[in-house]
């Protein structure tokens, strides 16, 4: 067995009240949350769930990668939290896996993992000029406006500093949101929780020209209706549609009469149609049949030359070698995610995903038991919040077949995973501690009449924490 590959779970007593089945979830996105909830909500099988992640806060991609202006759809968390009340479920955050433990020694903790980890990594466009000052990855933008931890703030403020042309180069939901919180005016930013550092970068930013870059037409465009209406609803942006660019061959022709999510945007983009740029307006620009082929400039972006395209009878775009050049200062590449391996865990490096059977881990071809992934490291990212609850029950239903057929079994006591982090240096944060953070974003936004400000930096998280418990 290689050095890097878990040692295979001990079997021992199958699972009971004294002796739960313990798993572990690595991830505490919806993914990792939906997977906990699947399997508190069984009593066949006696289980005891550590919810792990490796920042300091729960809810993955609801807090770190809906758009801050988009209240409603972050409202989610609040159901996802009554999860992590559950009495079987423990928040651990604040834990690296790979690196505070390997994997090896966490499948030593538990009887089972469920890798529920996402996939984070961005698609690159693969052309000339990408490295260029003022071209982010989408991810590195969301992450910034966000407050995640991890965002390379100075990077994306340089980015933005000047800003008066953009490019967004995606047609799905994450490039209509780029979009969208670029456009928005300050006071519209200003209720949201965004970090205060965001708020006054992009109240500085002199955005006038936003375009967002399809490479193919708006039948084959991945966004969904309501994130497309919203662009209309902005108090200070004008969307603007080229008629030309919505005209359909024959394909993308039945594609609209048999696509309900596509016939609705078509409809919305044709209202858009007789749109005309306004003044004083920001400049909201959809274009279609559009693929970059290389970003301009010396020191940061100037420009992005683009390729007409066509769609031929896969719907794949076909270069047809006329060429324009969109002027931008910034260019936001929105055009796909991957995951990321952790040591020791198989991951397919194209699809970025880990090979699995329903669920099940697969090494090299075969079922690894005791292993099995959720979400878009299982199927890949795509779909909404809400797909990932029937992803995580047909993994959890595969576990706890195997939990029933005898696969799983309980190796008896271990050493608490909490208490062989703490001797080990870490600072697992826990959810009374999640609490304390959740506390101090409240009164933060308070103090500015707002409902929340994020706190952004890890080790601001991890204060709030410490006083919580000096004060206790």
């Amino acid at each position: 067995m290689p050095a890097d590959e878990p040692a295979p779970v001990p079997s021992a007593a199958p699972p009971s009240g004294a002796h739960p089945l313990r798993v572990a979830v690595v991830g505490a996105g919806p993914a990792g949350i939906y997977a906990a909830d699947a399997l508190t909500r069984q009593d066949a099988v006696p289980v005891a769930v550590d919810l792990i992640d490796r920042l300091p806060t729960p809810f993955g991609l609801v807090r770190h990668g809906i758009a801050p202006d988009h209240p409603k759809m972050r409202a989610i968390r609040d159901t996802l939290h009554r999860s992590l009340e559950h009495p079987l479920v423990r928040f651990v955050g604040n834990v690296d896996v790979g690196s505070d433990i390997t994997l090896a020694e966490l499948r030593r903790h538990v009887d089972a993992v469920v890798y529920t980890y996402g996939a984070s990594l961005d698609r690159r466009l693969g052309i000339e000029g990408e490295h260029l000052p003022g071209s982010l990855a989408a991810t590195d933008l969301v992450a910034w406006y966000t407050g995640h931890p991890d965002a390379d703030r100075a990077r994306v403020e340089a980015a933005l500093a000047g800003v008066r042309s953009v490019v967004v180069v995606g047609v799905g939901n994450v490039a209509l949101d780029v979009a969208r919180v670029l456009s928005r005016t300050p006071e519209e930013l200003e209720p949201t929780d965004m970090p205060q550092h965001v708020l006054d970068v992009l109240a500085a930013a002199p955005v006038e020209e936003v375009t967002v870059l399809g490479r193919r037409g708006p039948a084959q465009a991945t966004f969904t209706t309501q994130e497309l209406r919203e662009l209309d609803g902005l108090a200070d942006a004008t969307v603007l549609v080229d008629p030309a660019e919505l005209e359909l061959d024959p394909g993308s022709e039945e594609r609209a009469a048999t696509d309900r999510n596509v016939s609705r945007n078509l409809a919305v983009l044709r209202g858009w149609a007789d749109h005309t740029a306004t003044g004083g307006r920001v400049r909201l620009r959809l274009r279609f049949f559009r693929r970059p082929v290389r970003l301009l400039g010396t020191d940061r972006v100037a420009g992005v030359e683009v390729e007409r395209t066509a769609v031929d009878g896969d719907g794949r775009a076909m270069g047809t070698g006329e060429l324009e050049v969109l002027p931008a200062d910034l260019v936001v590449r929105s055009v796909g995610y991957r995951g990321l391996p952790l040591p020791g865990l198989p991951v397919d490096e194209r699809s970025g995903t880990v090979p699995n059977e329903a669920g099940r881990v697969l090494r090299d071809g075969e079922v690894s038991p005791g292993e099995y992934a959720a979400g878009w490291i299982k199927r890949g990212p795509s779909g909404v919040v809400g797909h990932n609850k029937h992803d995580a029950r047909e993994t959890i239903a595969s576990l706890l077949a195997d939990a029933a057929d005898g696969v799983l079994r309980t190796a008896g006591p271990v050493d608490d995973l909490v208490d062989t982090l703490v001797a080990r240096g870490v600072e697992p944060v826990l959810l009374d501690d999640w609490r304390a953070i959740d506390a101090a974003e409240t009164a933060l936004g308070a103090s500015r009449g707002r409902a929340r400000t994020t706190l952004h930096e890890r080790e601001t998280l991890l204060a709030a924490v410490r006083a919580a418990a000096a004060r206790s």
